[in-house]
Protein backbone atom coordinates (compact mmCIF):
# COMPACT_ATOMS: atom_id res chain seq x y z
CA UNK A 1 0.00 0.00 0.00
CA UNK A 2 0.91 3.63 -0.94
CA UNK A 3 1.94 5.94 1.75
CA UNK A 4 -0.39 8.80 0.54
CA UNK A 5 -0.10 12.58 2.10
CA UNK A 6 -3.92 13.58 3.27
CA UNK A 7 -4.37 17.64 4.20
CA UNK A 8 -7.52 18.12 6.22
CA UNK A 9 -8.82 21.87 6.18
CA UNK A 10 -11.08 21.00 9.42
CA UNK A 11 -10.96 21.83 13.12
CA UNK A 12 -12.27 18.93 15.16
CA UNK A 13 -13.06 18.53 18.62
CA UNK A 14 -10.76 16.65 20.60
CA UNK A 15 -11.94 13.03 20.46
CA UNK A 16 -12.56 13.27 16.54
CA UNK A 17 -9.25 14.76 15.97
CA UNK A 18 -7.70 11.85 18.02
CA UNK A 19 -9.42 9.25 15.36
CA UNK A 20 -8.78 10.99 12.55
CA UNK A 21 -4.85 10.47 13.84
CA UNK A 22 -5.24 7.38 14.51
CA UNK A 23 -7.20 6.23 11.43
CA UNK A 24 -4.81 7.60 8.83
CA UNK A 25 -1.85 5.86 9.91
CA UNK A 26 0.58 4.67 7.92
CA UNK A 27 -0.37 7.72 5.71
CA UNK A 28 0.99 11.18 6.50
CA UNK A 29 -1.60 13.57 8.09
CA UNK A 30 -1.11 17.23 7.44
CA UNK A 31 -3.33 20.16 8.85
CA UNK A 32 -3.87 22.76 6.37
CA UNK A 33 -2.76 26.27 7.65
CA UNK A 34 -5.91 27.58 6.72
CA UNK A 35 -8.27 25.58 8.57
CA UNK A 36 -11.62 26.07 10.01
CA UNK A 37 -14.51 24.49 12.56
CA UNK A 38 -17.35 25.68 10.30
CA UNK A 39 -18.65 22.84 8.14
CA UNK A 40 -20.10 24.78 5.32
CA UNK A 41 -17.12 27.41 5.32
CA UNK A 42 -14.91 27.07 2.47
CA UNK A 43 -11.11 27.86 4.10
CA UNK A 44 -8.81 30.11 2.26
CA UNK A 45 -6.31 28.90 -0.41
CA UNK A 46 -2.84 26.86 0.70
CA UNK A 47 0.18 25.28 -0.43
CA UNK A 48 -0.63 22.35 2.06
CA UNK A 49 -3.85 21.17 0.07
CA UNK A 50 -1.99 21.67 -3.32
CA UNK A 51 1.22 18.99 -2.50
CA UNK A 52 -1.70 16.37 -1.11
CA UNK A 53 -2.76 13.22 -2.59
CA UNK A 54 -6.00 13.54 -0.24
CA UNK A 55 -7.59 16.44 1.22
CA UNK A 56 -10.83 16.05 3.63
CA UNK A 57 -12.57 18.82 4.78
CA UNK A 58 -13.80 21.74 2.55
CA UNK A 59 -10.44 22.78 -0.10
CA UNK A 60 -10.48 26.44 -2.42
CA UNK A 61 -11.89 24.73 -5.41
CA UNK A 62 -8.61 26.61 -6.80
CA UNK A 63 -6.08 24.29 -4.96
CA UNK A 64 -8.12 21.16 -6.37
CA UNK A 65 -7.36 22.58 -9.27
CA UNK A 66 -3.46 23.12 -9.21
CA UNK A 67 -2.95 19.92 -7.08
CA UNK A 68 -1.25 18.18 -9.41
CA UNK A 69 -0.87 14.86 -6.79
CA UNK A 70 -4.73 15.04 -5.81
CA UNK A 71 -6.05 11.90 -6.16
CA UNK A 72 -9.37 12.01 -3.90
CA UNK A 73 -11.32 14.85 -2.30
CA UNK A 74 -13.87 14.08 0.24
CA UNK A 75 -16.01 17.25 1.52
CA UNK A 76 -17.15 17.35 5.27
CA UNK A 77 -20.79 18.28 3.42
CA UNK A 78 -23.26 17.00 2.03
CA UNK A 79 -23.55 19.90 -0.67
CA UNK A 80 -20.78 20.43 -3.69
CA UNK A 81 -22.17 23.38 -5.14
CA UNK A 82 -18.85 24.72 -5.28
CA UNK A 83 -17.04 21.91 -7.22
CA UNK A 84 -19.58 20.89 -9.38
CA UNK A 85 -18.18 23.49 -11.56
CA UNK A 86 -16.65 22.37 -14.85
CA UNK A 87 -13.14 23.88 -13.68
CA UNK A 88 -13.00 21.40 -10.55
CA UNK A 89 -14.62 18.50 -12.74
CA UNK A 90 -12.02 19.24 -15.57
CA UNK A 91 -8.94 19.17 -13.28
CA UNK A 92 -10.46 15.75 -11.35
CA UNK A 93 -10.92 14.15 -14.64
CA UNK A 94 -7.34 15.40 -15.78
CA UNK A 95 -6.23 13.20 -12.66
CA UNK A 96 -8.60 10.35 -12.55
CA UNK A 97 -9.12 11.54 -9.72
CA UNK A 98 -12.98 11.40 -7.47
CA UNK A 99 -14.65 13.96 -5.10
CA UNK A 100 -16.71 12.20 -2.49
CA UNK A 101 -19.34 13.73 0.16
CA UNK A 102 -20.26 12.89 3.58
CA UNK A 103 -24.01 12.31 2.34
CA UNK A 104 -24.22 9.37 4.57
CA UNK A 105 -23.15 11.36 7.57
CA UNK A 106 -26.72 13.51 7.27
CA UNK A 107 -29.15 10.79 6.21
CA UNK A 108 -29.91 9.94 9.71
CA UNK A 109 -30.31 13.70 10.98
CA UNK A 110 -32.04 14.98 8.20
CA UNK A 111 -34.56 12.19 7.39
CA UNK A 112 -35.44 12.48 10.87
CA UNK A 113 -35.84 16.25 10.41
CA UNK A 114 -38.20 15.80 7.80
CA UNK A 115 -40.17 13.88 9.41
CA UNK A 116 -40.52 16.00 12.22
CA UNK A 117 -41.75 18.98 10.02
CA UNK A 118 -44.13 16.72 8.41
CA UNK A 119 -45.32 15.72 11.50
CA UNK A 120 -45.60 19.43 12.96
CA UNK A 121 -47.12 20.35 9.94
CA UNK A 122 -49.85 17.28 10.62
CA UNK A 123 -50.59 17.72 14.38
CA UNK A 124 -50.52 21.69 14.21
CA UNK A 125 -47.54 22.11 16.58
CA UNK A 126 -46.85 25.23 15.95
CA UNK A 127 -50.12 26.91 16.30
CA UNK A 128 -50.13 25.26 19.45
CA UNK A 129 -46.66 26.74 20.32
CA UNK A 130 -47.82 30.57 19.62
CA UNK A 131 -50.71 30.11 21.45
CA UNK A 132 -48.55 29.26 24.54
CA UNK A 133 -46.51 31.98 24.21
CA UNK A 134 -49.56 34.24 23.22
CA UNK A 135 -52.93 34.31 24.45
CA UNK A 136 -52.66 31.20 26.47
CA UNK A 137 -56.39 30.23 25.61
CA UNK A 138 -57.59 26.57 25.06
CA UNK A 139 -58.45 26.62 20.72
CA UNK A 140 -58.76 23.01 21.16
CA UNK A 141 -61.40 22.77 19.05
CA UNK A 142 -60.16 24.60 16.20
CA UNK A 143 -56.90 23.07 15.92
CA UNK A 144 -57.98 19.70 16.13
CA UNK A 145 -60.64 20.48 13.19
CA UNK A 146 -57.22 21.73 11.73
CA UNK A 147 -55.10 18.48 12.56
CA UNK A 148 -54.44 15.86 10.09
CA UNK A 149 -53.06 12.38 9.69
CA UNK A 150 -49.83 11.76 8.21
CA UNK A 151 -50.55 7.80 7.55
CA UNK A 152 -51.63 6.99 4.59
CA UNK A 153 -51.08 10.47 3.11
CA UNK A 154 -49.23 11.10 -0.31
CA UNK A 155 -45.95 12.22 -0.11
CA UNK A 156 -43.26 13.35 -3.59
CA UNK A 157 -40.05 13.34 -2.57
CA UNK A 158 -37.16 15.00 -4.31
CA UNK A 159 -34.15 13.21 -4.25
CA UNK A 160 -33.16 9.50 -3.28
CA UNK A 161 -29.42 9.75 -1.90
CA UNK A 162 -28.64 9.03 1.21
CA UNK A 163 -31.38 11.12 2.68
CA UNK A 164 -34.32 10.46 0.65
CA UNK A 165 -33.55 6.44 0.88
CA UNK A 166 -33.74 7.31 4.91
CA UNK A 167 -36.53 9.51 4.99
CA UNK A 168 -38.85 6.42 2.97
CA UNK A 169 -37.89 4.20 5.26
CA UNK A 170 -39.00 6.43 8.33
CA UNK A 171 -42.04 6.59 6.44
CA UNK A 172 -43.17 3.17 5.61
CA UNK A 173 -44.85 2.46 9.22
CA UNK A 174 -46.99 5.41 8.31
CA UNK A 175 -48.08 3.61 5.53
CA UNK A 176 -47.66 6.98 2.98
CA UNK A 177 -48.21 6.80 -0.71
CA UNK A 178 -44.40 7.67 -2.41
CA UNK A 179 -43.78 8.89 -5.86
CA UNK A 180 -39.99 9.56 -6.31
CA UNK A 181 -37.84 11.90 -8.35
CA UNK A 182 -34.36 10.49 -8.52
CA UNK A 183 -31.78 11.65 -11.07
CA UNK A 184 -30.99 8.23 -12.38
CA UNK A 185 -33.93 5.37 -11.25
CA UNK A 186 -32.92 2.20 -10.52
CA UNK A 187 -35.87 0.36 -10.11
CA UNK A 188 -35.96 -0.10 -6.34
CA UNK A 189 -37.74 2.62 -5.08
CA UNK A 190 -40.30 2.08 -2.39
CA UNK A 191 -42.82 4.28 -4.73
CA UNK A 192 -42.95 5.26 -8.02
CA UNK A 193 -40.09 7.13 -9.72
CA UNK A 194 -41.48 10.39 -11.77
CA UNK A 195 -39.21 12.11 -14.67
CA UNK A 196 -38.65 15.48 -14.63
CA UNK A 197 -41.36 15.79 -16.94
CA UNK A 198 -43.62 14.49 -14.60
CA UNK A 199 -43.44 16.82 -12.07
CA UNK A 200 -46.13 18.81 -12.68
CA UNK A 201 -48.50 15.81 -11.82
CA UNK A 202 -46.93 14.60 -9.63
CA UNK A 203 -46.85 17.99 -7.36
CA UNK A 204 -51.01 18.06 -8.12
CA UNK A 205 -50.75 14.96 -6.87
CA UNK A 206 -48.94 15.03 -3.28
CA UNK A 207 -50.02 16.09 0.32
CA UNK A 208 -46.60 16.81 0.96
CA UNK A 209 -43.36 17.36 -1.48
CA UNK A 210 -40.21 16.77 0.49
CA UNK A 211 -36.70 18.02 -1.25
CA UNK A 212 -33.38 16.46 -0.07
CA UNK A 213 -31.71 17.97 -3.60
CA UNK A 214 -28.30 19.10 -3.40
CA UNK A 215 -27.77 22.32 -5.51
CA UNK A 216 -26.38 21.76 -8.78
CA UNK A 217 -26.50 22.84 -12.22
CA UNK A 218 -29.69 20.82 -12.89
CA UNK A 219 -31.40 21.84 -9.58
CA UNK A 220 -31.28 25.46 -9.25
CA UNK A 221 -34.88 26.50 -8.55
CA UNK A 222 -36.17 23.36 -9.61
CA UNK A 223 -39.07 23.76 -7.19
CA UNK A 224 -40.40 26.83 -10.06
CA UNK A 225 -43.24 28.65 -10.28
CA UNK A 226 -44.82 26.89 -11.97
CA UNK A 227 -44.74 23.66 -9.89
CA UNK A 228 -45.65 25.78 -6.62
CA UNK A 229 -48.82 26.83 -8.66
CA UNK A 230 -49.53 23.02 -9.28
CA UNK A 231 -49.83 22.74 -5.68
CA UNK A 232 -53.09 21.61 -4.71
CA UNK A 233 -54.58 23.48 -1.84
CA UNK A 234 -53.61 22.30 1.67
CA UNK A 235 -50.37 21.00 0.56
CA UNK A 236 -46.93 21.60 2.14
CA UNK A 237 -43.38 22.08 1.31
CA UNK A 238 -40.36 20.99 3.23
CA UNK A 239 -37.16 21.56 2.01
CA UNK A 240 -33.66 19.79 4.16
CA UNK A 241 -31.74 19.88 0.84
CA UNK A 242 -30.13 23.28 -0.43
CA UNK A 243 -32.48 26.82 -0.45
CA UNK A 244 -31.06 27.27 -4.09
CA UNK A 245 -33.46 24.06 -5.29
CA UNK A 246 -36.53 26.56 -4.43
CA UNK A 247 -37.81 29.65 -6.17
CA UNK A 248 -38.54 31.28 -3.15
CA UNK A 249 -40.19 34.37 -4.88
CA UNK A 250 -42.73 32.22 -6.46
CA UNK A 251 -42.78 30.07 -2.59
CA UNK A 252 -42.96 33.92 -0.42
CA UNK A 253 -46.04 34.69 -2.90
CA UNK A 254 -47.46 31.61 -3.22
CA UNK A 255 -47.48 31.70 0.79
CA UNK A 256 -48.73 35.18 1.27
CA UNK A 257 -51.89 34.28 -1.08
CA UNK A 258 -52.17 31.33 1.39
CA UNK A 259 -52.42 28.96 -1.76
CA UNK A 260 -50.37 26.59 0.41
CA UNK A 261 -51.07 24.98 3.90
CA UNK A 262 -47.35 26.51 4.48
CA UNK A 263 -43.74 25.75 4.06
CA UNK A 264 -40.80 23.83 6.57
CA UNK A 265 -38.00 25.14 5.89
CA UNK A 266 -34.34 24.29 7.21
CA UNK A 267 -32.16 25.89 4.36
CA UNK A 268 -32.36 29.37 2.34
CA UNK A 269 -31.07 31.52 -0.04
CA UNK A 270 -29.31 33.19 0.78
CA UNK A 271 -27.84 32.04 4.53
CA UNK A 272 -28.28 33.29 7.33
CA UNK A 273 -31.31 34.16 5.68
CA UNK A 274 -31.17 38.32 6.81
CA UNK A 275 -33.76 39.28 9.80
CA UNK A 276 -35.89 41.38 7.71
CA UNK A 277 -36.48 38.74 4.70
CA UNK A 278 -40.00 38.24 3.87
CA UNK A 279 -40.20 34.43 4.99
CA UNK A 280 -39.49 34.81 8.23
CA UNK A 281 -42.97 36.65 8.39
CA UNK A 282 -44.60 34.48 5.67
CA UNK A 283 -47.92 32.96 6.78
CA UNK A 284 -47.51 29.07 7.72
CA UNK A 285 -43.16 29.03 6.63
CA UNK A 286 -41.18 27.72 9.69
CA UNK A 287 -37.67 28.22 9.65
CA UNK A 288 -35.09 26.16 10.99
CA UNK A 289 -31.47 27.56 10.42
CA UNK A 290 -29.58 24.77 8.75
CA UNK A 291 -29.67 22.46 11.64
CA UNK A 292 -31.17 19.25 9.92
CA UNK A 293 -27.93 17.63 10.07
CA UNK A 294 -26.41 18.50 12.81
CA UNK A 295 -26.68 16.22 15.68
CA UNK A 296 -24.13 16.12 18.63
CA UNK A 297 -21.56 13.27 17.40
CA UNK A 298 -21.23 14.57 13.99
CA UNK A 299 -17.79 15.86 14.24
CA UNK A 300 -16.96 11.89 15.22
CA UNK A 301 -19.34 10.97 12.34
CA UNK A 302 -17.88 13.01 9.81
CA UNK A 303 -14.35 11.27 10.69
CA UNK A 304 -16.06 7.82 10.68
CA UNK A 305 -17.29 8.13 7.50
CA UNK A 306 -14.06 9.71 5.71
CA UNK A 307 -11.80 6.69 7.84
CA UNK A 308 -14.56 4.09 6.13
CA UNK A 309 -14.29 5.61 2.74
CA UNK A 310 -10.32 5.64 3.33
CA UNK A 311 -10.36 1.84 3.56
CA UNK A 312 -12.07 1.73 0.21
CA UNK A 313 -9.58 3.82 -1.44
CA UNK A 314 -6.30 1.89 -0.12
CA UNK A 315 -8.53 -1.09 -1.71
CA UNK A 316 -9.14 0.39 -4.58
CA UNK A 317 -12.90 -0.22 -3.90
CA UNK A 318 -16.03 1.89 -4.74
CA UNK A 319 -15.76 4.78 -2.68
CA UNK A 320 -19.22 5.76 -0.49
CA UNK A 321 -21.29 9.12 -1.89
CA UNK A 322 -19.40 9.52 -5.00
CA UNK A 323 -20.70 12.72 -7.03
CA UNK A 324 -17.99 13.30 -8.79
Amino acid sequence: MDRRVIACTMVFPEEAARRLVEGVAPHELVLAGARSAENLAVVGRDPVVQGADVVFGQPHPDDVCAAPRLRWVHLSTAGYARYDVAAVRAALAARGAVLTTSSGVYADPCAEHALAFMLAASRRLPECLENQRGPRGWPDAAVRSRSALLRGRRVLLLGFGAIGRRLAALLAPFEVELRVLRAHPRGDEPGRAVAREELGDAFAWADHVVSSLPEAEGTRRLVSAALLARMRPGAWLFNVGRGATVDQAALLEALEARRLAGAYLDVTDPEPLPPDHPLWRAPGCFITPHTAGGRREEPVAQVEHFLANLRRFERGEALLDRVI
